[in-house]
């Protein structure tokens, strides 16, 4: 039969137990804790990922006229150095009647133009001449400011966010 009483079959320190109830359930919380950080870990973003989300152009290189093209998140970005008469003429003028933006509200220095050198119509990537850009495949103009003048092209091309490091450095991707 059974030897064991009632008496026998209670803890001999309740405290005891409650003690071991709740580091059990700590460890139990640390396991479930360290089994789902590889899950969590997963998806941030990769380290070359994080590089690209920004991009650092030297501005002391690209002379009054030219333009450097850089990779911004997988995207082509025109930085123009426009000249003194260019800036002049993108400031008076309006562009279109398409997509109608200001000069002042699509740079941040009057010398500097920083935008996305893709055709907002199908993508593409327009070719650079004197008096802006042309998009070879559906024959889209753009003017020295990045605002569409005719083609199929809806809107302007897109102005990124970005800041002046200092005089000589653009950093896109920050504001």
């Amino acid at each position: 039969m059974n030897d064991m009483t009632d008496e026998s079959r209670k803890p001999s320190d309740p405290k005891r137990r409650e003690f071991l109830g709740k580091v059990t359930g700590a460890v139990a919380g640390a396991g479930v804790a360290a089994a789902c950080w590889p899950f969590v870990r997963s998806m941030y973003p990769a380290a070359d990922i994080l590089e690209k989300g920004t991009s650092t152009i030297k501005l002391g290189n690209i002379a009054p006229g030219e333009m450097k093209t850089v990779a911004w998140r997988g995207k082509p970005v025109f930085v123009l150095h426009r000249t003194d008469e260019q800036a002049e003429r993108m400031m008076r003028s309006e562009g279109s009647n398409k997509d109608p933006q200001s000069d002042e509200l699509r740079v941040q220095k009057p010398d500097w133009l920083v935008v996305v050198g893709l055709c907002t119509h199908l993508g593409c990537v327009p070719v650079r001449h004197s008096d802006g850009w042309s998009c070879p495949c559906h024959g889209s103009e753009f003017d020295n400011s990045g605002r569409v003048l005719k083609g199929p092209a809806p809107t302007n091309l897109m102005v990124p966010d970005y800041r002046f490091d200092d005089d000589d450095a653009i950093v896109i991707g920050e504001a």
